[in-house]
């Protein structure tokens, strides 16, 4: 075993065991701070395989954009430490099965097709990646491009829509306290 299967290896178990400690865990903060740590692992990997701007862009987006917003909103509704309820024992033998099932589809596919590394190589210039993210034709990245700008927005106004909710205040609402 060659040194960068072994970094990859090591990349995907971290991937793996934070997103793992994200869905399972039962505080919701330290949920979302696992899927940081998730996500930063996925950046990672497209360091390891030599994409910067892909995994600038996973680091950005993600990390500081869509995490960022999650722990916000966690923190305006006043719920950060508090427990969630466990999941039933119908709802994990469901997810249990639900992963079994992905991982026999997946193997299915990469037995079923011969998956052959090519030899290419990419043209990872960063003129070349605007370019492409400006086109709008066959091989254009403009409607991606959009399409995370509005799970950007989704995620503000998301945010927001928490934090508006008002919160049960015992001093009002009731009988008035002598005028």
């Amino acid at each position: 075993m060659t040194a960068s299967q072994i970094i990859f290896y090591i990349i995907a178990a971290f991937i793996l065991g934070t997103a793992i400690l994200s869905v399972t865990t039962t505080k919701i903060f330290r949920s979302a701070i696992w899927l940081l740590f998730s996500l930063i692992g996925v950046a990672s990997l497209y360091f390891w395989l030599e994409l910067e701007f892909i995994a600038a862009v996973q680091i950005v987006v993600y990390v500081g954009g869509i995490v960022v917003l999650i722990i916000f909103s966690i923190f305006l509704t006043q719920q950060s430490g508090k427990e969630m309820p466990k999941a039933s024992l119908l709802r994990t033998i469901t997810s249990v099965l639900a992963v079994l099932f992905g991982f026999a589809l997946i193997y299915l596919l990469i037995y079923k097709n011969d998956f052959i590394g090519g030899d290419g190589k990419f043209d990872l210039s960063v003129k070349r990646i605007g370019n492409q993210m400006l086109e709008t034709g066959e091989h254009g990245y403009a409607l991606p491009f959009e399409v995370v700008s509005m799970l950007l927005l989704a995620a503000m106004v998301g945010c927001i829509v928490i934090a508006i909710k008002a919160s049960p205040n015992p001093s009002k609402g009731g009988a008035s306290q002598g005028t």
